[in-house]
């Protein structure tokens, strides 16, 4: 089965949570489109009254094309479900995300949801963060002052090897999120603590936000060529 095919039938797989009177935060990302598709279908044919509420301007407008029942965050705070990708996700279900660009509102949404379902193909499975770069996502202003104080901290924490690059779009220009901000990816290998990292860097001035998602999801549907695993977190 393809990757592809893993991803669709871990988002159907979720369609379990979509029922009446259930807000559930949609995530960023072709897997996470595979899922708004889905339930978009389900809401109309079961005719739900499920809400809605998207992290970021592409889900945004997948689900307004849909037709789906959208909500602002600031209007619907709190959430019973988020149900989103990962860039990858380790066995203590901590994730990097963030590889789209919208890990800012993805994090804010996801902290407000009372479960947080991550749905995945068996690729995303890790046993170490690190292989897929960590997005950084910091202020545009004094963006090079900011990637020289990360620069210099990594290696305190024994990151001696990491090599940073700020986003750029295919034609060359800096990448901006839905939030006007910028992102620096860190290609770190291997991320030996996690929660260390992710408290030193999101207390840095200017960074807004940090691409690692732990103590945030609760249930994993992971697809595999045997079919989904449904694993809570341990």
């Amino acid at each position: 089965m393809s990757a592809d095919k893993q991803k669709k039938a871990a988002a159907e797989f979720a369609l379990k949570v979509v029922d009446n009177d259930v807000k559930i935060g949609l995530g960023s990302g072709s897997t996470a489109n595979y899922f708004i598709e889905a339930a978009a279908a389900k809401v109309k044919r079961d005719k739900l009254n499920t809400i809605f509420v998207a992290t970021s301007a592409a889900s945004t407008a997948l689900a307004q094309k849909l037709g789906m029942n959208l909500k602002n965050i600031e209007d619907v705070p709190y959430l019973d479900f988020t149900v989103d990708g990962a860039d990858e996700i380790d066995p203590q279900f901590r994730m990097i995300k963030g590889g789209g660009g919208a890990l800012h509102r993805e994090k804010i949404v996801a902290s407000s949801s009372r479960f947080v379902v991550c749905i995945c193909d068996e690729s995303k499975k890790v046993e170490t963060l690190g292989a897929y770069p960590l997005p950084i996502e910091v202020s545009r202003f004094g963006v090079n002052p900011t990637a020289w104080k990360i620069e210099g901290m990594l290696p305190q924490l024994g990151y001696t090897d990491v090599k940073m690059r700020l986003r750029a779009n295919a034609d060359g220009k800096p990448f901006m999120t839905d939030g006007g901000n910028a992102i620096i990816d860190l290609q770190m290998g291997k991320i030996t603590d996690p929660e260390r990292l992710e408290n030193v860097l999101n207390n840095m001035p200017g960074v807004i936000e940090v691409g690692l998602f732990i103590g945030l999801c609760g249930v994993v549907m992971l697809a595999t060529d045997k079919g989904v695993q449904e694993i809570t977190r341990p």
